[in-house]
């Protein structure tokens, strides 16, 4: 009779931990997610990979796997997968049903960083350029293929990123079913006074050339991450197009995707600069890739208040490429799936989803 008592505790106990995790699993949808490392193809470094799908949603669905590529600064689970409402794009589309994947490239989050990150930024050229993304990235894609058992890959880039899924999937298009470009630069104009010629980019000595000085990375701020997006929303107060929780989300992850930002006061992020360089060569006109050589069907989505992008490049993507569409998202801005619903992010996902399911 005395052990009753300690029966009794054992089973509420118990009953608190089944009811914290079925209140988990409620609250997220019985989204499912996985953290793993695969070897880069070429060196003994790890690149970092995130699964999210539907718990009861089979690997073996007619739909292929959903890589997102985050771009210049942010990695993939800052850019992607905010623990926040409104804040991961990975899990509105895996309960589209979508096997969803973010990758981080070398230089970036939990990914192996080269080296030369550990000294100055001025001891380095660019590091991470549009060479390294595109072998990280076949790299993550062969991987997931494997563990899915299928033949081909969707993918989603944002800005560099979407520049780098590009680049990617015209040299490895028997991989790729679809792609979708996001607020991606071309290298259809030559001019873009923030990123191209006359600004803090090009090199003064030698016109037309990236400004090495700038060094193989750089530091980066939770502030230095709201100036251009707080310029591109057409409301005094900002809150009321993106929700302050999303936003501080953002800034805390970007913070901590790099175990060095509290060495620093205040905290700051390293993220190489070859993004940057990439798109200064793409602002100027200096095209790494061309859409006339993509074979499969691609989504342009062009923001109409993004800094970074321009309609004229996104234009010129969807009239070369051979089976393109263009999506634009009216006073949307650069982080368009980061904002509210009712100001871009409801279109914006609807849209990938509808050009994901559709039949061409």
């Amino acid at each position: 009779m005395k052990l009753i008592p300690n029966v009794i505790k054992i089973s509420k106990l118990f009953m608190i931990i089944l009811l914290f995790t079925l209140s988990y699993a409620g609250s997220a949808n019985m989204i499912e997610k996985k953290d793993q490392f695969v070897k880069s193809c070429h060196l003994d470094e790890n690149i970092f990979i995130r699964q999210i799908k539907l718990t009861d949603n089979n690997q073996h669905s007619k739909q292929e796997p959903l890589l997102l590529i985050h771009g210049a600064r942010v990695a993939g689970i800052g850019s992607f997968d905010l623990p926040v409402k409104g804040g991961s794009l990975a899990e509105d589309l895996a309960e589209a049903g979508f096997d969803v994947y973010i990758i981080d490239l070398r230089g970036y989050g939990k990914s192996t960083r080269p080296k030369e990150m550990f000294n100055a930024p001025n001891e380095s050229k660019p590091l991470v350029r549009t060479s390294m993304a595109i072998d990280d990235i076949s790299c993550a894609v062969n991987q997931i293929l494997k563990w899915t058992k299928s033949q081909k890959i969707n993918l989603l880039g944002w800005a560099t990123g979407g520049h780098w899924s590009a680049a990617y999937a015209e040299q490895h298009h028997d991989t790729v079913k679809k792609l979708i470009i996001y607020n991606s630069l071309y290298g259809a104009i030559t001019e873009h006074k923030l990123l191209g010629r006359g600004s803090v980019f090009e090199d003064k000595q030698h016109p037309a050339e990236f400004n090495h000085a700038i060094g193989g990375y750089q530091f980066n701020t939770k502030e230095s991450l709201f100036a251009a997006w707080d310029s591109s929303i057409p409301l005094d107060e900002k809150d009321l197009w993106r929700d302050p929780l999303v936003a501080k989300a953002y800034a805390e992850e970007a913070i901590n995707s790099d175990p060095e930002s509290f060495s620093h006061f205040p905290p700051q992020f390293r993220s190489p600069t070859g993004a940057m360089a990439d798109s200064f060569e793409l602002a100027i006109g200096k095209k790494q890739w061309q859409a006339k050589n993509l074979k499969m069907p691609i989504l342009v989505i062009f923001s109409q208040n993004d800094f970074w992008s321009r309609k004229e490049a996104a234009l010129a993507m969807v009239k070369e490429a051979k089976q393109a569409r263009l999506v634009q998202i009216p006073n949307g801005t650069h982080f368009v799936h980061l904002d509210r619903d009712k100001y871009g992010r409801s279109l914006f996902i609807s849209s990938v989803v509808d050009f994901l399911n559709s039949d061409k």
